[in-house]
């Protein structure tokens, strides 16, 4: 914060096309758009989600979250099913009849604490999304610590992936997958 004549001047944060703190692995790509440094109230990321991963249905108790789909096409979930099956999210069904919707650009999801939810890319081409976590920084953290584990890019430490959900507010329904 600068000051001009006695008056503090505020300034907003501007993240041009492009820019911004990537973390890669072979199934992610996240950029850091907005962190807990800029905003008190969410972490924003741009996500490019590769053909073939599945996050797989998880859920937060603390942790709200909104996606924007901004290109490919996703399958999507974010309601509480009858059962929790340990796979095949896809095929989950709500009690009121919700069921996995494939979302195409301009598509909102909103996720509120307690929600199972899941995206995957069905198809062979990358899609983009927009996603914002409150509060922050904890998928900020969650993504720098995974990126650690994964860095090595030999078979996933499943156990520390495990340990790391759980310091994230993160219960995996089902598991994680990618070509």
């Amino acid at each position: 914060m600068t000051t001009t004549e006695g008056v503090a001047a505020i300034e907003g944060l501007l993240v041009p096309p492009g820019h911004g703190r990537v973390v890669r692995t072979p199934a992610q790509h996240v950029t850091f758009k907005v962190t807990g440094s800029h905003s008190r109230t969410s972490s924003t990321f741009e996500v490019l989600v590769p053909p073939g991963f599945d996050v797989g249905a998880h859920v937060h108790t603390r942790s709200e979250e909104l996606f924007y789909v901004l290109e490919g096409e996703l399958d999507v979930l974010a309601f509480e099913p009858r059962v929790r099956t340990p796979d095949h999210w896809q095929k989950w069904e709500s009690r009121s009849g919700s069921r996995v919707v494939r979302a195409t650009p301009g598509t909102v999801i909103v996720v509120p604490p307690g929600c199972p939810h899941a995206f995957a890319n069905p198809t062979e081409t990358p899609a983009k999304m927009f996603f914002q976590a409150s509060p922050p920084p904890d998928h900020e953290r969650y993504f720098e610590e995974l990126l650690e584990i994964l860095r090595d890019g030999g078979p996933p430490d499943h156990e520390a992936i495990e340990a790391l959900r759980r310091r994230y507010d993160i219960e995996q329904l089902t598991p994680l997958k990618h070509r």
